[in-house]
């Protein structure tokens, strides 16, 4: 420690709420958080925000709860005044979004602050205002039950923290972000959005969850989803969870709600990894919108300073419960007239199917009939056993081939493929080895700058969440390279009207957001750009492959296999699955006892 400034001392209030603030107030998001959360407390059933130049110059908050008379509105702006807790008991049952008492006087302390307020018994309201944590004037006003908060100029006082905001645009994207999160929390509650006098949101309150989120999505992304219901003794989860073709790369549209609070617990994501470990790809992460209720005791939200984690007393009940109300909500069947997505199920593969076939994947049609040496004859069509052996034995001559010949024995199972070469006997699946080969297929005309362009019938209007119209209305450029048709209608709306032909399975909701927000992190060059596309190809490889179960016949497995021969990695599907397991000759011999 240095010589100078040894004495301890008490710091002065001004400086100990700066401190306080830079723990609760990071940027304007963060305030309209806090805010947001005393008008829900207050039992408001409509909430108004207004934004200016992305909440730097002003973020005010009106809504019609309980107000407050003048005594209380002098406490609220005190540090830890509050009305929601009285004992340290109270802390570990805390049933409300607020509870320390640290938020107004954090916010004022660091911004303009006014609070005009007024409780429905009052017959005027008070006026209280603020200027960086110093009480500037306090005032009878006439105003209706309820309460006014505006905050201007964000951290003009604490320029060190003021320079580390970002762009206006990026800051309004972070507001409407979490106010998208907060509407999906209340759909009970109407709540509006403005931005520099434009509306953004104006979502009516009384509803559903199914309504506010059709309200945030669209229809299309709706019929992605299943409703979740299940209930045990502690715990109840409800909400919607999405089809494993709602995965991404990222949890951005995953959304955990603990007691109608908007928080994250690392066990709830354990929890949905598990439930959609054997139907997703790792790295993806389906869309997820999860109501946990507990009894308030069971949780401590008492956790970060933003609230934004929580903890279970039993985090095992709550994982238990969160992986059943998924596979619950997947494996339901809707009637026919109400079907809207093929159904989902868990079951292991059946039988082989009696039909046989080309690998028909679409309007793409496998040619599977390569060419064979002179002293072979032509291939014997399967049984509905499955194909017989074949004496075919081709050379190859990629260097990646895992083979220099090999011979087709037969599809065991239904399923995996048995294959003698020249240094033992392989089983290939040829479920994951199909997607090998059409991914390095798609890949290369997309990256070669030759993509074909498939334009829609009916051009497709979209609308996404803030972050990813963002992150998607930057890299138009890019994408229009890539083989997208894809125009800006603003209010984060877009219209598509061409698909790269190789991606027109998927939803371009999905498709589009996964390649944009991948080019976001990442930037766009040309590695960045194969990066991004990646993961979207790989989907489209795995929707239109050979499906697990499918009987192959014996020209059809030929083709495969000197395909997969040919590619640069034969070894795995694009998600990591091996499509090879080689057992030596020398093995077999050992196992034997030779």
């Amino acid at each position: 420690m240095s010589a100078v400034n040894q004495n301890i001392q008490m710091l002065p209030d001004h400086v100990i709420n700066k401190i306080a603030a830079g723990e609760v107030i990071e940027r304007p998001a963060s305030v309209m958080k806090e805010l947001m959360e005393n008008a829900f407390d207050a039992g408001a059933t409509q909430i108004d925000v207004e934004i200016v130049r992305g909440g730097m110059q002003l973020i005010a908050i009106s809504d019609n709860g309980s107000g407050m008379n003048r005594d209380n509105a002098m406490l609220s702006i005190e540090r830890h005044a509050t009305s929601k807790i009285r004992t340290a008991e109270e802390v570990e049952a805390v049933s409300t979004l607020g509870f320390r008492g640290e938020a107004l006087s954090s916010i004022s302390a660091v911004s303009r602050f006014t609070l005009i307020t007024r409780s429905a018994d009052e017959l005027s309201g008070t006026e209280i205002r603020v200027a960086g944590g110093r009480l500037q004037d306090v005032a009878d006003a006439g105003c209706p039950p309820g309460t006014r908060m505006e905050v201007r100029n964000l951290f003009f006082n604490v320029p060190a923290r003021r320079k580390f905001l970002r762009t206006e645009s990026t800051e309004l994207a972070q507001i409407r972000q979490l106010f998208a999160v907060y509407a999906l929390a209340h759909p009970e509650t109407g709540l509006s959005l403005t931005s520099d006098s434009r509306e953004l949101y104006n979502l009516p309150g009384g509803g559903s969850l199914a309504d506010r989120i059709a309200e945030l999505y669209n229809a299309s992304f709706f019929s992605h989803l299943r409703e979740l219901d299940f209930k045990t003794d502690e715990v109840n989860v409800s909400g919607f969870a999405g089809l494993p073709q709602t995965g991404r790369k990222d949890r951005s549209d995953q959304y955990i709600f603990i007691n109608g609070r908007p928080a994250s617990a690392p066990i709830i994501y354990h929890a949905i990894n598990e439930a959609y470990h054997a139907v997703l790809a790792r790295g993806r992460h389906p869309s997820a919108f999860l109501f946990i209720e507990t009894p308030p005791e069971f949780v401590d939200v008492n956790v970060h300073p933003a609230k934004k984690e929580v903890r279970f007393r039993h985090p095992a009940a709550v994982r238990d419960a969160v992986i059943a109300a998924i596979e619950k909500a997947l494996v339901i069947e809707a009637p026919e007239t109400e079907r809207r997505e093929p159904s989902f199920r868990f079951d292991a593969p059946k039988a082989p199917p009696q039909q046989q076939h080309e690998l028909d994947i679409g309007d793409q049609r496998s040619d599977f009939r390569g060419q064979k040496p002179e002293n072979q004859g032509e291939s014997v069509e399967a049984s509905s056993a499955g194909p017989p052996a074949s004496d075919l034995r081709s050379p190859i001559s990629s260097p990646s081939s895992p083979w220099a010949w090999c011979r087709v024995l037969g599809q065991a199972g239904g399923l995996y493929v048995v294959l003698e070469t020249e240094d033992g006997v392989v089983l290939m699946d040829p479920q994951a080895a199909h997607e090998r080969v059409l991914f390095e297929k798609f890949m290369k005309e997309i990256t070669d700058g030759t993509p074909s362009r498939q334009g829609l019938l009916t051009p497709e209007t979209i609308e996404l969440m803030p972050a990813d119209a963002e992150a998607l209305r930057r890299q138009i450029p890019v994408l229009d390279e890539m083989g997208f048709g894809i125009s800006d209608f603003g209010h984060d709306t877009f219209m598509v009207d061409a698909l790269p032909v190789h991606l027109q399975a998927g939803s371009p909701a999905v498709v589009l957001t996964g390649i944009a927000k991948a080019l976001e992190e990442s930037g766009a060059s040309a590695r960045a750009t194969r990066e991004a596309l990646r993961e979207t190809v790989a989907q489209a490889a795995c929707r239109v492959s050979v499906r697990a179960g499918d009987s192959l016949s014996t020209k059809a497995i030929e083709r495969l296999v000197e395909d997969l021969a040919k590619t640069e990695m034969p070894y795995t599907c694009p998600h990591g699955r091996p499509t090879l397991i080689f057992t030596s000759f020398t093995e077999l011999n050992r196992k034997f006892g030779r």
